[in-house]
């Protein structure tokens, strides 16, 4: 694939675009529910350092496997006790290892996003017919699991580049969440045809939050409140705001009430749009499908 086969025109919504009801913020409770193949590991540890040598390391293997173990089933039941449903960022392999527990959560009403077939293999290390591959496998995986095919891809470490973009588009997606450079969703048009681009915010993610800067869960409640309200006090903007929690580092006891207080806080304010990535998409389409945009500027990757 080419250069020039993968690029694509940036197409921008509607300027004065409104979440339903005319709010302004949307709030979305993002949960990875992650598995590594096996003899890889998560690549951060309670220990805070990584064995030499390329050593397989028990320790963060041990501390990855405790997501689909036991934290990501605890951070959903969190959010649901709050009336509060998470995109939920599902590994192919949860889906083909744990099959009923994913089904319990789409019947939930949680939007299940494919994820990647495993947390290690990322997208920019994967040739493109393994990339391909991880597309097509996790996709059939987690339909078999739930019974409706995902709609949406947020790829592992959310990283990924046009021409894997261009193959989930090709593969059926409608959107995708790798991407870190606007506020709003735009649409990305290639020569055969187009994918939503819904942009993550990065403030609120349990990972680097707890593990590179050594918060606690009460500063992550504390930074998600003091950042509504000095949004609330700025110029009003239709903005995103994502809260990510794993279910190996926030998903355990000591942290997992912080996921709690913000989904309380959040549940609380009707300013605030809770929602799905799933959701934001099936609005944003509308709102182009009822005012054509133009086409901005082309990107050349």
């Amino acid at each position: 694939m080419t250069d020039t086969e993968d690029r694509y025109e940036t197409i921008a919504l509607p300027a004065d675009l409104l979440w339903p009801k005319g709010r302004r913020i949307a709030v979305v409770f993002n949960v990875a529910w992650e598995i590594w193949r096996d003899g890889r590991t998560s690549g951060v540890g309670p220990m805070g350092n990584v064995l030499p040598g390329g050593l397989f390391d028990p320790n963060a293997d041990s501390y990855g496997r405790y997501n689909a173990a036991s934290g990501s089933r605890r951070l959903l039941d969190i959010l649901e006790r709050n009336g509060v449903r998470a995109s939920i960022l599902a590994s192919g392999l949860v889906a083909e290892r744990q099959p009923e527990a994913l089904s319990r959560a789409a019947r939930a009403g949680h939007d299940i996003v494919g994820h990647g077939l495993s947390q290690d293999m990322l997208s920019p290390m994967l040739s493109a017919e393994d990339d391909r591959a991880s597309i097509e496998r996790s996709t059939a995986a987690i339909t078999a699991a739930t019974g409706a095919r995902p709609s949406g891809w947020v790829s592992p470490r959310v990283t990924s580049g046009p021409s894997a973009q261009r193959r989930l588009m090709r593969a059926g997606y409608r959107w995708h969440g790798d991407a870190l450079d606007a506020d709003r969703p735009y649409l990305q048009r290639f020569a055969e045809g187009e994918i939503l681009a819904i942009p993550m915010s990065v403030e609120f993610n349990d990972l680097p939050h707890a593990m590179r800067f050594g918060r606690t869960p009460g500063q992550f409640v504390d930074l998600f409140v003091e950042a509504l309200n000095g949004i609330k006090s700025q110029p009003p903007e239709t903005i995103i705001l994502d809260i990510f929690a794993h279910g190996h580092c926030f998903g355990r006891p000591a942290a997992a009430w912080a996921i709690n207080d913000i989904a309380a806080h959040c549940f609380a304010d009707p300013s605030l749009w809770l929602t799905t990535r799933a959701e934001i998409a099936d609005h944003c389409y509308a709102a182009m499908n009822a005012r054509p945009t133009q086409a901005r500027h082309h990107i050349h990757p």
